[in-house]
């Protein structure tokens, strides 16, 4: 399954993208402080320059916490086990390994936690939407497995802070990249999207200057910038970012300018979910992902997983 299938409200609701961070989450995402918004009178519009853009170059660890804001170690005493929960076919965040058990950054993730709570944990596959009626009814304690949060699924169950993001980005040709995107740097500009997303919504909201063009699926609106029936594409930053990396893009294109992330349009984030009420789970996953990105291991699994950064 590709990483675009993610965003699904139910199914929606998670990537974002499909379905779906102002101020308050440039604070959150202290790496990514640059992310762009669009400004009201920015300078004259530069001209896109060749360039190329390096296939895996250096990058900025995303942080989603902020060191000021360190979470109390709360009481783990009556934590023994964890019943991880999390989907079935989602890589690189959950897939079953070679050897038969599950893997991916989710899963590999929810062990660093387990460890940092020194409590015994297990990870259970199961399709994605019976993910949320087995936490209910008590088959597993948690679920990790990129899912959004949303007003719907908080009426459910309850979240901890946000463990990362998914940005939207803009894509180009790679002899058309530009360094910085405003809306008037778009002015006549083809843009391509998927029609009816959240990120068409953005678009049409913030980049009134652009030539929109929708398209139904991932998989159309990528040709059309491979083929330069468009000059950018605009979507989820992190399906993006492995198209980019893969051979389907045929070495094509790049990002172009920055991460855009207002939580209006593109959610919350992805959270851990825990049933309603239980938060004596919910602190104590939330003091173990401080603790976790704090040491570097959040850091290390990101790169591990991410060999182009969406942000």
């Amino acid at each position: 399954m590709a990483p675009s299938q993610q965003a699904k409200s139910s199914q929606s609701a998670r990537g974002l993208l499909t379905g779906l961070a102002v101020a308050a989450c440039l604070l959150a995402c202290l790496s990514v402080a640059n992310a762009q918004a669009p400004a009201k009178q920015p300078p004259t519009a530069p001209q896109a320059t060749p360039q190329t853009a390096p296939r895996a170059a250096p990058q900025a660890v995303p942080g989603f916490w902020d060191p000021r804001r360190r979470p109390e170690r709360p009481d783990l005493s009556r934590l023994t086990v964890i019943r991880f929960l999390t989907e079935t076919d989602y890589p690189p965040f959950n897939y079953t390994g070679a050897d038969g058990n599950p893997a991916g950054f989710n899963v590999d993730l929810a062990r660093s936690l387990c460890e940092e709570i020194k409590v015994t944990c297990t990870v259970q596959m199961r399709r994605f939407e019976t993910l949320v009626d087995a936490l209910t009814s008590n088959r597993g304690d948690a679920i990790i497995a990129s899912m959004a949060v949303s007003p719907q699924l908080r009426a459910r169950v309850d979240f901890t802070d946000p463990y990362y993001r998914v940005p939207a980005r803009f894509a180009s040709r790679k002899d058309a990249v530009m360094p910085e995107i405003r809306p008037e740097y778009l002015e006549g500009k083809k843009v391509g999207v998927i029609a009816g997303s959240a990120h068409e919504a953005y678009l049409k909201a913030m980049f009134t200057d652009a030539e929109l063009h929708g398209y139904p699926n991932d998989d159309a609106l990528r040709a059309a910038l491979r083929k330069g029936e468009v000059d950018f594409i605009f979507g989820d930053a992190i399906s993006l970012a492995f198209w980019i990396n893969g051979t389907d893009s045929g070495d094509c294109c790049a990002f172009s300018g920055g991460p855009f992330v207002e939580s209006r349009f593109f959610g919350e984030g992805i959270g851990i979910a825990v049933r309603k009420g239980n938060d004596v789970l919910r602190q104590a996953l939330n003091w173990a992902l401080f603790r976790v990105w704090e040491k570097g291991r959040y850091t290390d699994l990101w790169l591990r997983y991410f060999s182009v950064s969406p942000f």
